[in-house]
């Protein structure tokens, strides 16, 4: 039995598009309002494949009815589980090579990418990063993961891979990313994955709580010493420092994390060494793509600098190919990441035209990110190959790139660069950080609700001024930093469609959904 995930976010179109493109036959779901959505869909004639539908939650009989009038059976979970004891089975264990998940990366062009993927693929990824971390970190029985990713994620899946493998525990958070800490306390997890995103929050709460001078010298007298230890392969919570200043933020995580892994989008090095100091326990940071199984690279315990993604995990091999137009090259130690390995996937289901774009005839899969090597053999992600696009005068724009430099502001909780190639100049759409802005603009002697923040001049000349002194510091070109800004109150998200189930950007849907707003950036700077 091999599992697809179905995003309800997806939208009806890309759900028909699924069930049809991977012959789903049976669907498990929680509400009967999901079901509902499939039903009328097959009640269109939409989906002749679809024959059963699960539903956890209960449900009214007059949905097995309207099920039974279109050929789709409509079961209870207790129905099914009742089934499989009245019919036992012996179990029968996959083959390596046999498909374990059909994963479908929602493009953002297109028709949904599905990413065939084997227990092989699966089980050599995990044994990779288990291999890279064996040193320092064994997951035991007594471990606890919280799940709050995405369960489509393949880098959830293999976290939780290796928390069953071990006979561990997994937690899953209620839903709300706003209740996330009181489900910390609750469940005190061991393993917590995470993404940057989280990590920047954690971070500017440390940084907000020290309000005076005084405060802001101990903070960072503390990290010091915190980091002094750490250089010395000293990771330790009890110190003076954890006891009087860092205890709280430890606690707030459930007081008993001893692994965190960072992945799924570019963490600001700054961020990182301060929370390996303040938190107390190892953080890792990995690389890779729903392609490649999730991890194909990991840093490595001992070596807690910043600002890399460590080195190939033991079951892929990674080359940098020459990315001409762009100026890298492999002689420089700079390219195309491209991997090689157990852990590559098959291809896209019944896709060959995307797959030959992704897997080359020698089995390498080509990425579209651009790494360089560093002195000590870890990899740096410094580019992107896809999505960039050209502005009037002919230069390059890699909008990511950007905003991952552009995300470090403090009061920034999202960004968007915009350009295209019949503008000389990028323009950007933020979305202020709720809990951050108002301090940010007392600070400027201004006040308000949120939204009346966002349309505050002053406040956006001062976020303008802080992405262009972190752009400059980056290394940013000038072509490089937008020159105006238009502030949205509220976020950008999987459930208003401009994520992807995986947290990355829809650029065309967001270019979409703010072209009033662009257009109007743009008039003014004429």
């Amino acid at each position: 039995m091999v599992a697809v995930p179905l995003y309800d976010t997806l939208g009806p179109e890309a759900l028909v598009f699924i069930i049809n493109r991977a012959d789903i036959s049976t669907v498990l779901c929680d509400k009967p309002q999901k079901a509902e959505i499939l039903l009328s869909n097959s009640e269109k004639g939409l989906t002749s494949v679809l024959k059963t539908i699960i539903l956890m939650d209960p449900f009214d009989n007059s949905l097995t009815e309207r099920g039974a009038k279109c050929g789709v059976e409509v079961l209870s979970m207790k129905e099914v589980e009742a089934l499989g004891k009245d019919n036992l089975r012996k179990p029968v264990p996959p083959k390596p090579e046999d498909l374990s998940t059909v994963c479908f990366t929602s493009g953002t062009t297109g028709d949904p990418k599905g990413a065939m993927l084997t227990h092989e693929n699966v089980v050599s990824d995990a044994a990779g990063v288990l291999k890279i971390l064996e040193s320092t970190f064994s997951p035991v029985p007594d471990d606890t993961s919280i799940s709050f990713l995405p369960l489509a994620h393949m880098f959830e899946r293999v976290v939780q891979t290796v928390i069953y493998g071990a006979g561990a525990k997994v937690g899953f958070f209620q839903g709300d990313i706003k209740l996330l800490p009181d489900d910390m306390k609750t469940l005190q997890p061991t393993v917590f994955p995470v993404v940057p995103r989280l990590l920047n929050r954690v971070y500017d709460k440390v940084q907000s709580g020290a309000q005076t001078p005084f405060k802001k010298w101990l903070l960072n007298f503390a990290i010091e010493r915190k980091h002094a230890e750490i250089k010395q392969g000293i990771i330790r919570n009890n110190s003076i420092w954890d006891k009087l200043i860092f205890h709280k933020v430890q606690e707030s995580l459930g007081g008993r994390v001893r692994v965190m892994v960072t992945g799924a989008a570019p963490i600001s090095p700054s961020v990182l060494s301060f929370l390996r100091a303040c938190l107390g326990c190892q953080i890792f940071e990995g690389y890779g793509q729903t392609e490649s199984t999730a991890g194909c690279t990991f840093s490595v315990p001992g070596d807690w600098t910043a600002g890399h993604v460590g080195i190939p995990v033991s079951c892929n091999v990674v080359k940098l190919v020459d990315v001409e137009d762009m100026n890298y090259f492999a002689s420089n130690g700079e390219g195309e990441v491209c991997i090689k390995g157990k852990n590559v996937f098959r291809g896209y289901l019944k896709d060959p035209e995307r797959t030959a774009e992704a897997l080359d005839k020698d089995g390498w899969l080509h990425t579209g990110d651009i790494g360089k090597w560093l002195p000590s053999g870890v990899l740096k992600i410094i580019d992107r190959k896809k999505n960039i696009f050209k502005l009037a005068q002919g230069e390059y724009i890699a909008p990511e790139k950007i905003e991952n430099v552009y995300v470090r502001s403090g009061p920034v909780a999202q960004v968007f660069v915009h350009g295209d190639s019949l503008q000389s100049c990028l323009v950007g759409i933020v979305v202020p950080d709720a809990e951050v802005l108002p301090g940010f603009a007392e600070n400027l002697g201004v006040k308000g609700s949120l939204e009346e923040l966002c349309k505050n001049q002053q406040i956006k000349k001062a976020i303008l001024s802080d992405l262009i002194k972190l752009g400059r510091e980056a290394g940013l070109k000038s072509f490089e930093q937008v020159k105006d800004l238009y502030l949205h109150a509220d976020p950008f998200t999987v459930e208003n469609g401009l994520l992807t189930p995986t947290l990355k950007a829809k650029r065309a849907d967001l270019t979409k959904f703010f072209k009033a707003q662009i257009d109007s950036l743009y008039a003014n700077l004429q």
